[in-house]
């Protein structure tokens, strides 16, 4: 596994001339060893708003109740994942998707009870993952996890958990050669709003603890910090440009890399 790649998804189409979907069957084709992980951000929050359900985050995570998390679990795990099967399969892609409470693949518990129904990863069982990744497939997850750790009596079986730190997460189980976050903007930005290309992990976390980085950044840099444990860096590129993936493999790809010293 060690030169398999996790690459972050959104849930839904970066834009109308997205490309990552064509950009990952490529890869695959080319004999890539691949995971997708994916969010659905927007696409939640729009399920919830037709059921009268309001949103709010704490430094970038969905505070999750009851309530949101039953309408998370059926958009994430099945109708935003099932399209992001359907599309890599159209394009003659061999994939399967699951989430991270098929066979215990995500195992947590509540991060923090100001958050609700939020997971914390305490395990990755990667077996499944091994077992697909042989077999040819790319596994595309949902971040939804299998409530095994500290679970207090009635507390649901399924936690909500943040898809950028759960792609740390595997990242790290796995002993991916990268991690790749394909986002809606440039990269890691300074208190200007100019594109950091290059970062330290001191001065990614300087940029955390002053606020500078905030927001649906927080959880990237954080699963980047986190995945530097087994790789040497993590990056977070556009996937807004054309062949973002393509270019990112290739070794061309713009964005903000955040390195080991």
């Amino acid at each position: 596994m060690s030169k398999m790649i996790v690459v972050k998804i959104g849930g839904v189409a970066l834009g109308s001339s997205d490309t990552t979907m064509e950009d990952l069957v490529c890869l695959q084709k080319q004999g890539r060893s691949l995971v997708v992980v994916h969010g659905g951000g927007q696409q939640l929050t729009e399920w919830l708003a037709r059921q009268g359900i309001s949103t709010r985050f704490v430094h970038g995570k969905r505070v999750t109740d009851e309530a949101t998390l039953e309408v998370a679990a059926a958009v994430l795990a099945g109708l935003t994942n099932k399209e992001i099967v359907a599309a890599l399969n159209n394009r003659g892609g061999r994939v399967i998707g699951l989430s991270g409470v098929d066979g215990a693949l995500l195992q947590s518990r509540i991060e923090d009870v100001a958050l609700g129904y939020v997971g914390e990863v305490v395990k990755v069982d990667t077996a499944i993952l091994g077992t697909l990744l042989a077999a040819g497939y790319i596994p595309v997850i949902s971040s939804m996890g299998l409530h095994s750790v500290d679970r207090p009596a009635g507390a649901p079986l399924i936690l909500n958990i943040n898809a950028d730190s759960a792609a740390g997460e595997i990242a790290v189980a796995m002993g991916a050669a990268s991690l790749i976050f394909l986002t809606d903007v440039a990269g890691v930005a300074d208190q200007s709003g100019k594109l950091l290309s290059r970062l330290s992990i001191q001065e990614a976390e300087a940029l955390l603890a002053s606020g500078v980085v905030s927001e649906g950044m927080i959880p990237k840099v954080q699963a980047s910090l986190r995945t530097l444990a087994t790789t040497t860096t993590a990056r977070i590129v556009d996937g807004r440009e054309p062949h973002a993936l393509l270019r990112e493999i290739g070794g061309y790809g713009d964005g903000t890399t955040i390195y080991k010293d």
